[in-house]
């Protein structure tokens, strides 16, 4: 048990990041939009172009969703995996949630870089539905990430 809290224990540099975040996340009220979902993993994110099934976008890496060697975080790529995927299934028409996502790391992003996000449907067969979402490099082209993601929602009954 010691060793756990050693291992969790902030250095100094973190410990004043932490104490940074929580006077600026604003908790959920009644009637207020946003929560720190919105304040610290999805903000920033520019739509550049929507269609039936596709939908692409923009997003500079900010400071906040880096680690600490100064890169865009694994958890924040999955979150745009996720969150950009999910959207181009719900301009469908339809309200799914994530059930399976599979993402390949294949460079990194620093903080300020500027990243496409694009998603596409691959295809739907009754509830159940699969997404590609490429994320690359703006001024490079390079690949940052390549993740697929399935969804599944209910359909209406046939009763």
């Amino acid at each position: 048990m010691e060793k756990a809290r050693e291992f969790l224990q902030l250095d100094k540099e973190a410990a004043q990041s932490v104490s940074r975040l929580t006077g600026s996340i604003r908790p959920p009220r009644v009637g207020f939009e946003f929560g720190f979902y919105n304040d610290f993993a999805v903000r920033g994110i520019r739509i550049d172009r929507v269609e039936p099934g596709f939908v692409s976008c923009s997003f500079r890496v900010p400071a906040r969703l880096t680690d600490k060697s100064g890169n865009l975080a694994t958890g924040a790529i999955a979150n745009l995996v996720d969150e950009v995927g999910g959207s181009s299934v719900h301009i469908l028409g339809t309200m799914k949630v994530s059930v399976d996502m599979s993402i390949s790391f294949l460079g990194t992003a620093k903080l300020d870089d500027e990243l496409e996000i694009r998603s596409k449907v691959l295809g739907q067969k009754g509830s159940y539905c699969g997404t590609i979402v490429l994320i690359r490099n703006k001024a490079t082209g390079e690949l940052i990430a390549e993740g697929r993601h399935s969804l599944f929602g209910n359909q209406s009954s046939k009763l």
